[in-house]
This record gives structure tokens, C-alpha cells and sequence, in this order.
């Protein structure tokens, strides 16, 4: 239907919905045409969904009818020639079709259109701290490379049923999808995560042998749900990326999904998105650390000149191989601020230890420095989490008239508990 409808190689189309069948026909359609999906945030706001279509030049969106309150912008993305709803639209902005009789009257056969592995295949849009959003260009072999990879050192086989409550568009979300599919294996979706207990339901009833969850997913399940009485018996492993999880919930949740196995990870959409995990077996050895690098990646702490620093020294995480980024859409300066000496630089401050793993100290540019002395908002954190009455903890620096820069806490008490500010 796209490739007759004009859609030829390289070509980017937007995609916006939630987890669904439809997501993934979307997804996997797209690049059968030889074009690239633009994979929108599902929280997206008018100005930035304008923004997405225009900065990628898209020729055409596929949306659910969930955001039809975003579908007036499309008057004003010049670029966009059609639009795909999951339901039919009164008077929309652009001329749109239906993609449930998309699905039932095109044929089924694969379209041949010749690409090869270093096309473009997505374009994901992340949020920086300043400025507007950065597109990260991914291309097939960023993708499928890395994809291939996770698959070895997660072990997964056609008998892995993933639970997914992370969203596509989202790089980790898009992981679970492509590593599975790779392995013949099946995806579970249940988009009802507020719910966290029907969530669990699901997983013992479809028998999941894994789950994926960013720290704040796990802070949910030890603290606002029954896993702890009905954790599902077919579970194989669990996985956490997407930022810094404290040991001392690593410890929690490893103990807690017992027999199956922690794979404490780590990585960047820029990367496709992973470059390390820790082997199960060395969490409580190496207890905070991201572990090595995954099978075909190469990770190093640098100094500011690219070079690799002693074990004990910190420096900045860098890494190279094939599943790193293109670059940054329409951003060559961006590009070249952070792929320098042949690696991509993270921004994440890191340092070895004498065996090669690794751990992550902080930002660089989130280092709070407090009288002259460079205090990482990540250590702070991780002492506040580590008191009993405390279940989240977020640490900035603010102006101080005296120290230059004071340390400020934001807390979440654990249900009940009060804890001592003094």
C-alpha cells in the first residue's frame, strides 16, 4: 500500500501508537517499503509532533485515533502527503486512509524493494537537556547487529515469551520487539502498567519467561504491587536498563525474581541501544556495576582525548562498533561533538575496576560542585535509597551564596514511613 501510494526508499513516515498488532504491521511494513520510521513519543505534545514531522520531513503518518485531539498540526506539515488512522476520521487535515481495510484488501507478498544494510531504518527522536530534540539516525545494521547480540548473551530461543510493558517507540521497548521476532520467539503486550497487578496476571497466565522494566518500573513492583506473593513461577530472567537502578534495589529485585536471573544493563539510544550488561552470576561480586561490553561492542573509559584511562581512573564511557548511530539527523555538529576518534562518547562518567567491569559515576554535566569539590548527584541518590524509609530519591544542585553550588534532595517516603529531614 505504500509503495503505491509513492512511498519509495528512504522515505520517512511517522509512526504514532500505543502497543498493538497494529504498531508492529506499522513498524515491520515501514521497512519492508524501504522507508524509515519516525517513531513518536506517545506522550507527544501539537508543537513537538510538528516539530518531528517537519525536522524529518515525513512523508506520510501512521496515528491512532487515541491522538486525534495532535491530527489538526498535520495542516501545517507541508510534507505530509497522507495519513493511516486505526479508525475513520470526520474531516480530517489530511487525506487519510483506513488501515483496517489497508489490511484486509492488499496483498501479502514480500515487496522486494532493493535496500541494503546500511540504509537508514529509524529515526528516534530523544530529549536533550537544552535545546530542541536530536533525531538519532539508526540504520538496519545498527539495529539487526545489535539485535543479534542481545540475542547471545540473553540466551533467547523460539521458547521465550517476553513481557512488554515499555513502549515501542522507546529504543529498549523496540529492543524487545526486534530481539524476539530475531529469535522466533513471541511478544506479550498489556499497556495496563498503572495496574500493576493486572500486569502480573498476565504474565503468569501467558507463562512469560521474561520482562524488561527501566528502574522506576521496578520501583513500582516492590512497592505497589502483590509480587511478592504471586511473582510468575516460568520466569527465566528479568532485564533492567534506562538508567541507574541503585544496588540496593538491585539486590531487592534479584532476590525477589529468584530463580530467574538480574541482567543489569546499560546503553544509549545512540547505540541501538545496548552496549554492556553484567552477568547474573556477578551481580552480588560486582554489585553496581554495568558489567562489560556485549558480544561485537567495544566499551572504554577515555580521557578528554579519546584515549583509554588506567582501571580506578574516571573518565568518559565511549564505545565503538557496529550498532553505533549513524549520526544525528540534520545535526552534523551534534554528530561530531560526540562521535570523535572513531567512538561515540555518552556523556555518562565512568571508571573500571582491575577486572575490566565497569560502573558509572555520574553526567557530565551533572556533577554538582560543592565548594570547590565535584559531587555526582548519582552517589547521593544511591546513599538517600539505601535508608529504609526512603522509596525514590532525585538530587540537583542549586546556587549557594557560600559553597557555590548546595546539594538538594527530592524524596518519596515509602507508604508509612516518615522520615527524619533534620
Amino acid at each position: 500500500f505504500l509503495i503505491a501510494r509513492g512511498i519509495s526508499r528512504g522515505d520517512r513516515i511517522g509512526l504514532l501508537m500505543e502497543n498493538s498488532i497494529d504498531y508492529i504491521i506499522s513498524y515491520f511494513g515501514i521497512l519492508k517499503a524501504g522507508a524509515v520510521v519516525v517513531a513518536i513519543n506517545n506522550e507527544v505534545t501539537s508543537d513537538n509532533l510538528l516539530f518531528y514531522l517537519n525536522n524529518s520531513e515525513s512523508s506520510a503518518i501512521i496515528a491512532g485515533n487515541r491522538f486525534s485531539s495532535l491530527f489538526p498540526v498535520l495542516s501545517h506539515a507541508p510534507s505530509v502527503r497522507f495519513m493511516i488512522c486505526d479508525t475513520s476520521l470526520v474531516d480530517p487535515p489530511r487525506t487519510t486512509y483506513s488501515l483496517n481495510d489497508i489490511l484486509q484488501s492488499e496483498e501479502t507478498q514480500r515487496p522486494e524493494v532493493p535496500t541494503i544494510s546500511l540504509d537508514l531504518a529509524s529515526i528516534v527522536y530523544t530529549s536533550g537537556s537544552t535545546g530542541k530534540p536530536k533525531g538519532v539516525m539508526l540504520s538496519h545494521q545498527n539495529l539487526s547487529d545489535n539485535t543479534i547480540s542481545i540475542c547471545r548473551y540473553l540466551k533467547l530461543t523460539p521458547e521465550d515469551r517476553i513481557m512488554v510493558v515499555l513502549p515501542f517507540y522507546y529504543i529498549y521497548g523496540n529492543s524487545l520487539l526486534t530481539t524476539h521476532f530475531y529469535c522466533s520467539g513471541s511478544v506479550i503486550i498489556d499497556n495496563r502498567f498503572m495496574f500493576p497487578n493486572l500486569v502480573i496476571e498476565t504474565m503468569r497466565k501467558m507463562q512469560v519467561t521474561g520482562f524488561a522494566g527501566v528502574p522506576s518500573t521496578y520501583m513500582i513492583l516492590l512497592n505497589k504491587s502483590s509480587i511478592r506473593q504471586s511473582k510468575p513461577d516460568s520466569l527465566r530472567y528479568v532485564t533492567q536498563a534506562g538508567g541507574s537502578m541503585p544496588p540496593s534495589v538491585q539486590l531487592q529485585v534479584a532476590e525477589i525474581f529468584a530463580p530467574a536471573k538480574l541482567y543489569v544493563m546499560y546503553g544509549t539510544t545512540e547505540a541501538a541501544p545496548r552496549l554492556t550488561y553484567l552477568e547474573p552470576e556477578m551481580l552480588s561480586v560486582k554489585l553496581g556495576s554495568i558489567g562489560k561490553a556485549i558480544p561485537n561492542v567495544e566499551v572504554i573509559v577515555a580521557d578528554e582525548n579519546g584515549k583509554p584511562l588506567p582501571a580506578g581512573h574516571i573518565g568518559e564511557i565511549a564505545a565503538r562498533g557496529s550498532n553505533i548511530m549513524v549520526g544525528y539527523w540534520k545535526d552534523p555538529q551534534s554528530s561530531a561533538a560526540v562521535i570523535r576518534n572513531g567512538y561515540y562518547f555518552t556523556g555518562d562518567l565512568g571508571k573500571t575496576d582491575e577486572d575490566g567491569y565497569i560502573y558509572v559515576v555520574g553526567r557530565t554535566k551533572e556533577m554538582i560542585k560543592v565548594g570547590g569539590n565535584r559531587v555526582s548527584a548519582k552517589e547521593v541518590e544511591e546513599a538517600l535509597l539505601n535508608l529504609p524509609q526512603i522509596s525514590e530519591a532525585a538530587v540537583i544542585g542549586v546556587p549557594d551564596s557560600i559553597l557555590g553550588e548546595a546539594i538538594k534532595a527530592f524524596i518519596v517516603p515509602k507508604t508509612g514511613q516518615t522520615p527524619d529531614v533534620s
